[in-house]
């Protein structure tokens, strides 16, 4: 069977089998490699004896992936899930939209095809408020909803309106965009189509003049931390396969390109390739002005001062306000966890769902889990990382259910595929410990296996193996 028969099949029946996945990882050794590295990490169907209500709440990639696999592995399990999207975004491809290698239309999953609802309970709802001293939760039409289990897979929130003088309804407008804005309620990713607009719109005028570009990085962490680099690299090389150059400025609040020396070093090289870019360190985006096109950030650093009285030493810091004129620029915002979270103890003092970055288990709440971008771990928003999280959880669960301490232990593992140009990826894989590539190879290499494997083979590895909770 041809690998379009299979995925027509497929996509008919919403079941891929394992062997069925093997011949479509057959057109990539490097898919069938990542297959075989977690090929142990299922568990078996129906093996555990344990009995509970557990909910989970979240319908995104970490939702659905818990509830798959605490489903599948789990006799006569008792799940309800609460979550309002039935449209399901495939997250990864927003960046391959937005640089025109995607319609938005690929990235329509639909949850029903997930949530079997002969089998679990489907509440079709958000949550307003969290009782976890009283295992409880209600829901924004006031249901109150009682637990043994919960698992929060709540996501993150884009803030936007923390950046003065910006609306969402600004995206797509006035040279501003973002790839990360999406409306699950009218399943559109318009961030990502109004960013491929921008593209285009940034090569019509890079043929006449040399456009000012900014992208910009929040001080709150992101979910796919690379994204705002991805979007640098693939406008710069749409531009350069035309002849064509802008003066691009990359600010961040990060002091830094990437966290590892050797893939931090390499993005400095890629940037070598392209014309005038121009990195800005410790900045954040404080304000837009939209019609003006100028951009206000906070300029934050230490600095080292020495008090010539005493001869003593101490470390000052300070803040600087910097104004950048822009033709266009691509907005990241400041992100957090959804307000039931924020508002609820189930909160960290850093903002985030207060779990331990080994076993994903509430410090607190012994009876609460969480798994995906919402978790404040170190590091791991990304869909990579909730496919590792999924297998802890769920033993995890089982353990506590069986009155046990949780037995697995999360290594850190999170995965960032910097788009350097079209037809290259460095794939950053990494750990607690430090890199964790999956292939024997140099790892902070761009290489186009890397970009066929994310283009074409992800996407099915997704929909029918990491959603159906089989790896």
């Amino acid at each position: 069977m041809e690998l379009k028969d299979i995925l027509k099949h497929k996509q008919a029946t919403q079941n891929l089998s394992r062997r069925d996945a093997m011949k479509l990882m057959g057109i990539s050794p490097i898919a069938a490699g990542v297959l075989a590295s977690t090929s142990g990490s299922s568990i078996a169907e129906a093996s555990a004896d344990v009995s509970g209500k557990i909910v989970i709440v979240g319908g995104g990639a970490g939702g659905i992936m818990a509830l798959s696999r605490l489903n599948r592995a789990i006799k006569n399990p008792d799940i309800t899930i609460i979550a309002p999207n039935e449209i399901h975004l495939y997250q990864p491809g927003q960046v391959f939209v937005g640089s025109g290698e995607m319609k938005m239309d690929d990235l329509i999953l639909d949850n029903n095809n997930y949530i079997d609802q002969d089998e679990v309970t489907w509440i079709k709802d958000e949550v307003k408020t969290f009782d976890a001293k009283n295992n409880s939760l209600v829901t924004r039409s006031g249901q109150e909803v009682k637990y043994d289990i919960l698992v929060v897979a709540a996501g993150v929130q884009y803030h936007y309106e923390a950046i003065k003088g910006l609306t969402k309804e600004d995206i797509g407008k006035n040279g501003i965009t973002s790839v990360y804005l999406s409306d699950l309620e009218k399943g559109t990713a318009v961030g990502a189509t109004a960013t491929w607009d921008w593209f285009n719109e940034l090569k019509e005028m890079a043929k006449t003049k040399k456009p000012k570009v900014i992208y910009t990085q929040p001080n709150t962490p992101i979910k796919c931390g690379g994204a705002p680099q991805k979007m640098l690299y693939l406008s710069a090389d749409y531009l350069k396969q035309d002849g064509l150059t802008a003066q691009y400025d990359f600010v961040t609040s990060q002091a830094k390109l990437f966290s590892l020396p050797a893939v931090d070093k390499a993005l400095h090289e890629v940037q070598g390739t392209y014309d005038t870019i121009t990195n800005k360190f410790q900045h954040h985006l404080k304000a837009i002005d939209v019609k003006a096109k100028k951009a206000t950030f906070i300029h934050a650093y230490d600095v080292e001062e020495i008090d010539e009285d005493f001869g003593t030493k101490e470390i000052v810091s300070k803040a600087d306000t910097v104004v950048l004129d822009y033709d266009f620029i691509h907005v990241v915002p400041p992100m957090s966890p959804v307000d039931a979270v924020m508002e609820s103890d189930l909160i960290s003092k850093a903002g985030w769902l207060d779990v331990d970055k080994h076993s994903l288990q509430h410090k607190k709440y012994k009876n609460v889990f969480g798994i995906g971008d919402i978790c404040g771990i170190p590091m791991g928003k990304t869909g990579g990382s909730a496919r590792h999280h999924g297998p802890i959880l769920t033993q995890n669960i089982i353990d506590v259910m069986g009155n046990k301490e949780p037995s697995e232990s999360f290594d850190g593992y999170t995965v960032c595929p910097i788009k350097t140009q079209y037809g290259k990826i460095i794939m950053a894989e990494f750990n607690y410990k430090g890199p964790a590539p999956t292939m024997p190879l140099a790892f902070e290499k761009p290489r186009w296996f890397w970009w066929a494997f994310d283009l074409y083979m992800l996407k099915p590895m997704y929909q029918y193996l990491m959603l159906t909770g089989r790896f």
